[in-house]
């Protein structure tokens, strides 16, 4: 075995946000003691999306594996916690359930807990599922738990999130990388520049400045300016599994507690968002416009509102899909210039973020090996098609026939993969995750249960246990859940003790 020959000396990352900044900042913290040197360049007249305000938990590891003290994090960018989701109107109006992080309950003996839940509820138990999330219990009550005092109670499964300022958030990473020494550039990219076997060589800026590298990143958006328009990728639609093409986005004041999870509740064409932060809520519509014009969509989320507005609403056109290859020659995209699926689980971040690790892995030389780049392009394709399919489940489940969208998606097309998953739950209520998947057990079951899809029974083997002293351990597994989130202070309570913003 050889030491590294031919080295990358020089990444050029197109585009801020904050995909542009997580990237400088991870690749940055990885080579902070070599000689790789990263350049950001970035426009303050090209307006960054910056609507994905809620995250998954694994923003938290995130900033962890960065170093990032989470208390000064979370005051900087105004954020607030999120401990899931709750679904509204999905199923039938009037109907909601809630998508929790973490998990439901725990094994009993070595039993899967929702087979012992499942076994439970055949027998007449009507207790809820989430009666047995710790996340659930602790969100209908307003609750948010002290992290550090919950070993050695139920809450030490609790998993978390945050709701944040996505412009804040650019602003504290770019401050972050530029301490690691990556260099921001201010400018606007007018042509770029391909080698004769096509790779990327440098990129011009309006100003007349021309800026060489070896390898590229292109975090330019949707517009995707070096994989798209340059390396011509093509782009894969999933608009016949996914057809909301529209968001429309609005500012509010904030009125009343601050709820720690996120509100989705379905709308006539689509659904609405209600993610609240420390010094304001941020609301949107997201919607299909072959059922709803902008004017109507912008009237809808205006009638839905909380609080007065403190910006214009914002149009947002999109298609879902991906690009057909996220890294081609020594270019690789990140972000919205990646690919994009609406935000209803929140995973923007989290596909950046796994992206970039699946590259730190497979991190190339100047020579780039055909076979890095295709089992990337393979890992990335596979998770964008896991969440499409947990997304699609949201939709295709729907019992709702009142409008002409919701009718559609009770009646659409699935992806196979998707079928095979929903077949095999109802055999009998087992979920068989990949080893890298996001979408654990929990988040499937909570989705199915909330849309009211059961198996056809459980696993035979939970027939060993006495219901009886089953029954027992589930009704103090589930008041012992009750008793500590009744001991936690309220999500406003930990935010103005723990990790006050500043008012703004």
């Amino acid at each position: 075995m050889n030491t590294t020959q031919d080295p990358i000396e020089k990444i050029v990352i197109v585009g801020g946000g904050t995909s542009g900044w997580i990237t400088a900042a991870t690749i940055g913290n990885t080579f902070k003691n070599t000689n790789l040197q990263i350049e950001l360049v970035e426009s303050e007249d090209i307006g960054v999306i910056g609507v994905g305000e809620a995250t998954i938990p694994s923003l938290i590891s995130i900033l962890n594996s960065l170093g990032i003290d989470l208390v000064d994090f979370i005051k900087e960018t105004q954020a607030s916690f999120k401990l899931g989701i709750q679904f509204e109107d999905w199923h039938t109006i009037g109907e909601k359930y809630f998508h929790p992080f973490g998990t439901v309950g725990k094994s009993i003996d070595g039993y899967d807990f929702f087979q012992c839940w499942l076994k439970a509820k055949a027998e007449g138990d009507n207790t809820p599922l989430m009666a047995h999330s710790p996340q659930s219990v602790l969100s209908e009550r307003g609750k948010f738990f002290l992290p550090f005092a919950a070993k050695g109670t139920p809450l030490e499964r609790a998993f978390y999130a945050l709701h944040i300022d996505s412009a804040l958030t650019g602003k504290y990473l770019r401050n972050y990388a530029e301490k690691l020494g990556v260099v921001r550039t201010e400018g606007k990219v007018e042509q770029v520049t391909q080698s004769s076997n096509g790779a990327i060589e440098s990129v011009t800026l309006a100003s007349g400045k021309t800026i060489a590298g070896d390898f590229f990143i292109d975090c330019s958006g949707f517009r995707g300016l070096l994989i798209e328009q340059t390396l011509k990728t093509g782009y894969d639609s999933w608009d016949k599994y996914l057809p909301c093409n529209r968001a429309v986005t609005v500012q509010t004041k904030n009125v009343g507690d601050t709820k720690p999870y996120t509100v989705s509740k379905a709308q006539d064409a689509g659904w609405m968002w209600r993610i609240p932060l420390q010094h304001r809520t941020g609301n949107g519509y997201v919607f299909c416009d072959k059922y709803v014009t902008d004017e109507q969509a912008t009237q809808t989320l205006l009638d839905n509102i909380e609080g007065e507005t403190i910006i214009q609403p914002r149009i947002i056109p999109f298609t879902t899909g991906m690009r057909k290859k996220s890294w081609d020659k020594n270019c690789l995209s990140l972000g919205l210039a990646q690919g994009f699926i609406e935000p209803l689980e929140s995973t923007a971040i989290h596909l950046v973020s796994k992206t970039i690790a699946y590259f730190m892995r497979m991190f190339p030389t100047k020579k780039i090996d055909q076979t890095l780049i295709d089992e990337y392009n393979r890992r990335v394709r596979a998770d964008y098609e896991e969440i499409r399919d947990f997304l699609v489940l949201h939709y295709c489940t729907t019992e709702r026939e009142d409008t002409e969208f919701w009718r559609w998606c009770k009646a659409m097309e699935i992806p196979p993969t998707l079928q095979k998953k929903i077949d095999f739950f109802k055999a009998s209520g087992g979920i068989i995750p990949g080893v890298e998947e996001l979408f654990q057990p929990t988040s499937w079951y909570a989705v199915f249960d909330g849309m009211k899809i059961e198996p056809d029974s459980y696993n035979p083997t939970t027939d060993s246990w006495d219901y009886q002293k089953l029954k027992a351990i589930l009704d103090k597994g589930k008041q012992g859940l009750i008793d500590i989130a009744e001991q936690q202070p309220s999500h406003d309570e930990f935010l103005k003790q723990y990790c006050p913003a500043p008012k703004m």
